[in-house]
């Protein structure tokens, strides 16, 4: 006898969940009386009726609705917590013609991702987000979500929220309202099929705008969660429909979907010598593309950690130095790290020079080179110098010399010192850094390499202080001070 199916599965799922784990493959893997599955039919039948499949890239954060990828026949991204937000907005302004649905629930969109969330609501990004709100975390054992209702038992409230203790829950549609750039915001819920029939409209609507380029839209889907809410089904559509929706009215609560225009943003660039020509200022000399350093110090990655309290330039310096590499087409990486304050706090950067690919940007031992500013920072990151190592130290705060290990070598220079004769203490790194090069020209470079060395360190000032042509004249001045210094010493 033939199979006839008169009511099928909607065109915008899988025929069969071949990425769902485990021998079942034609069912969902959500719990009894979820209301996942209804609102991923809503979806998948609007996005089959629409035929919008091929160009539609579905957003699945953490928390149960990470499980839709195994479900929609369409683009599906994973993303971190509370990152749907992010992605989204790169999405859509990296592909203007792309349908983008963000998938979130309570913890994902109303916790951790709210500020990410409500900053793209806020400029209007192009796609649509159905929200889940069960009102509490289903996938990590039934905790207390933003949106628990006041007196709510939970894995983490267990005598039910407390207003004077953890705040009332967060009305997320109305607070998105109240923005100007949002199209539409509606609420509903998936408890009867009357509602559900209004939620599909819903889904529909906030996808349309999707499609006609509108701007944001939400939608706000009451859901159950018997499992961890310990109800059963009717007992949940009940709770929904009597309690939820007493704090959580359903309805429209903004919709100008008639009346607004389509939103276009500048097209982007994906032109790469355009891109260049926009990031990086074209400075001093030219090198060809093929240019290529003969001394043998950098036929190997070079590690160099710089460290300092903050405001003694700490950073800027190793930006320098990275642009230094940059411009003679190595491979570089500056990886920052702050102190609990920026000036008076430590603050240390780590910066990698290669001629092939970086791995990591991270250096914790083995540093080729140590440039440290302060006294600290001298007692932390001397142990991870290598064993042919570099340390060159700001003598002028650092009165002790260093003990070293056999191979190790130590280079000082009292950079704060002339810095304030100068008569710019700010300038202190760059005397520093002009003893660096005098270092390397007498002991590590080629007579070619040196030759070109002054120029690379006078390129990077100009591309980091772009514009600013009295900041990079002055240090420019500082580096040869300290390059001539450390020469007279060597």
């Amino acid at each position: 006898m033939a199979e006839k199916i008169k009511f099928g599965r909607p065109a915008g799922f899988f025929e069969t969940f071949e990425r769902r784990p485990g021998s079942i493959k034609k069912n969902m893997s959500y719990c009894p009386g979820c209301g996942h599955g209804i609102l991923h039919k809503l979806i998948a039948e609007a996005m089959a009726d629409f035929g919008i499949q091929d160009k539609t890239t579905l957003i699945s954060p953490v928390g149960c609705s990470v499980f839709a990828y195994y479900y929609f026949d369409c683009f599906g991204i994973q993303v971190p917590h509370g990152r749907s937000a992010a992605a989204a907005t790169g999405l859509t302004r990296a592909n203007p013609d792309s349908i983008v649905i963000g998938y979130q629930g309570d913890g994902d969109l109303a916790a951790i991702g709210f500020n990410a969330f409500m900053q793209a609501a806020n400029r209007g990004e192009n796609y649509c987000v159905f929200f889940v709100n069960n009102a509490i975390y289903g996938m990590t054992g039934g905790q207390m979500a933003p949106t628990s209702l006041l007196g709510q038992k939970t894995a983490t409230s267990p005598y039910g929220r407390n207003a004077l203790s953890e705040g009332y829950p967060m009305k997320i549609s109305e607070m998105v309202s109240q923005l100007e750039s949002p199209v539409y915001v509606e609420r509903v819920a998936l408890t009867s099929t009357k509602n559900i029939m209004r939620a599909r409209m819903a889904v529909r609507k906030a996808i349309q705008n999707n499609i006609e380029k509108k701007g944001f839209s939400l939608v706000e889907v009451l859901s159950g969660c018997p499992v961890n809410l310990k109800m059963k089904t009717d007992e949940m559509n009940t709770f929904i429909d009597e309690q939820m929706t007493k704090y959580f009215p359903l309805g429209v609560y903004k919709d100008e979907s008639a009346t607004r225009e389509k939103v276009v943003r500048p097209t982007p660039v994906y032109d790469r010598d355009s891109v260049v020509k926009a990031i990086y200022r074209e400075v001093g000399q030219e090198v060809s593309a093929d240019y290529r350093a003969e001394s043998s110090i950098f036929d190997r990655e070079l590690r160099i950690k710089i460290g300092g309290f903050g405001g003694q330039g700490v950073l800027s310096l190793g930006l320098v130095m990275a642009a230094m590499g940059k411009q003679r087409n190595f491979n570089v990486s500056w990886l920052p790290s702050y102190g609990p304050e920026m000036r008076g706090g430590t603050a240390n950067c780590a910066i990698i020079v290669n001629r092939e690919t970086i791995g990591s940007p991270i250096v914790d031992s083995n540093c080729d080179l140590l440039v440290i500013l302060n006294r600290p920072s001298m007692d932390k990151y001397l142990p991870e110098l290598g064993e042919n190592g570099i340390i060159l130290y700001d003598s002028s705060t650092i009165k002790e010399a260093p003990v070293l290990k056999p191979g190790q070598k130590a280079f000082a220079l009292n950079g704060a010192d002339i810095a304030e004769e100068f008569g710019n203490l700010k300038c202190a790194n760059a005397v520093i850094l002009g003893a660096l090069c005098a270092i390397l020209k007498k002991h590590y470079l080629t007579e070619k390499d040196a030759a070109d060395l002054d120029q690379t360190a006078f390129d990077g000032f100009a591309e980091c202080f772009n514009g600013k042509e009295k900041i990079v004249k002055m240090n420019s001045e500082a580096y040869k001070l300290g390059l001539e210094a450390m020469a007279k010493q060597l």
